[in-house]
């Protein structure tokens, strides 16, 4: 593996790298301090399938989940303890990071329980109770960009609590996002919050709509030159409406009183088509004020032959329409896709969150 010069450049190039990945075993090894050390990494985010797959190691939690059996905890509160347990750790490993990014960076990020997604009352309530059990301030809530989680960001932030929105697929959700983060912040303000404290991502997923628009235009027997090329253009488009947005007035008063841009960070940057550069969502998503969450799979990958050239982002909107004018006559239906892509999310991590439940359910049992 080569040194990090093109992690050092995606740095440069204005790109937060973080890790998508989070586990005990890599907080205790050192593993984590050696990748912020070695790699350029400024921040990690966590989501209900990192945990599911990080406690069935059960050695590395073994000691905690003894403790929480001998006192009796239930499974949903063994599972809150052992979760932000990790996040007040891995806060504390990026300490250092946080504090001369000047609270930007040195992030890590905890979802609320994805079975919440459609409830705005109870998400809001779990993401207050998150975010002062693990009483860190470069921690972020993670909350879904359903309809109903919609509201529940605005809420969140309006408290003080800093927030990474997750599941945004489409641009139009991402616009109501966007909206969403500066109603939060008009109200903080409000509520005598020093906004210039708080801080937010807008997690905007990227293979996932590629393999989801690659399917449907393989089964349509369409055109192989479409293949591949609506997730970039997605995210692009979405970079232009960042830009739109937080050059208007509404943003320019919130500014004025210390607020800090909430920035587009792209997820889901693991390649899932064998076909597909490895890299292929880090070179082509490079422009200011961005993250990329990578599995680490692709950040060695990025460190090894990323091919890092600068801003690929700013000044293709036009040609990223196109892309996407061309899916539309070829007869998918965009809509539909967004829609289906965000439900499968919501399943997706429900059911990895049961997985979990099941295995530190097994853990406090066998330690019982």
């Amino acid at each position: 593996m080569s040194g990090n010069s093109n992690l050092q450049a995606l740095s440069d190039a204005g790109v937060a790298v973080w890790l998508d990945d989070l586990s005990r075993q890599r907080i205790n090894s050192g593993n984590l301090a050696e990748l912020i050390k070695d790699y350029n990494l400024v921040g990690v985010t966590s989501n209900p399938t990192i945990f599911a797959s990080a406690m069935s190691d059960a050695e590395e939690y073994r000691e905690q989940i003894n403790e929480l059996a001998a006192r009796g905890a239930g499974v949903d509160e063994a599972v809150r303890e052992l979760t932000t347990r990790d996040i007040r750790e891995a806060a504390d490993v990026f300490r250092d990071v946080h504090k001369a990014t000047g609270g930007e960076d040195g992030r890590i990020s905890l979802e609320v329980d994805p079975r919440l997604a459609h409830d705005t009352e109870r998400t809001v309530t779990e993401a207050l109770e998150l975010a002062k059990a693990v009483d860190r301030p470069n921690m972020f809530v993670k909350i879904p960009a359903t309809p109903e989680g919609l509201p529940a960001i605005t809420r969140t932030l309006a408290e003080g609590v800093s927030v990474n929105v997750t599941l945004i697929f489409s641009v139009q959700r991402y616009r109501e996002v966007m909206d969403a983060f500066m109603a939060g912040l008009e109200r903080a303000k409000d509520n005598g919050h020093d906004i210039s404290r708080i801080h937010s991502v807008a997690s905007f997923f990227v293979s996932r709509v590629d393999s989801e628009i690659d399917k449907r235009l393989k089964a349509m027997g369409a055109s192989e030159h479409l293949y591949g090329r609506a997730a970039i253009a997605n995210a692009r488009l979405a970079y232009s409406a960042y830009e739109e947005t937080f050059t208007g007035s509404r943003w320019q008063a919130l500014e004025q009183a210390g607020a800090n841009r909430q920035r587009p960070l792209w997820a889901s940057t693991g390649v899932k088509e064998p076909a597909y550069s490895d890299t292929r969502y880090v070179d082509e998503l490079v422009a200011p004020h961005t993250v990329n969450t990578m599995p680490e799979s692709t950040l060695y990958a990025t460190a090894d032959h990323g091919n890092i050239v600068g801003d690929t982002v700013r000044g293709t909107a036009a040609a990223s329409q196109e892309v996407f004018d061309s899916l539309a006559e070829a007869g998918i239906d965009l809509d539909d896709v967004y829609a289906v892509l965000e439900r499968e999310g919501v399943e997706k991590f429900e059911k990895s969150w049961e997985e979990l439940l099941q295995t530190v359910s097994q853990q406090l049992e066998q330690a019982r």
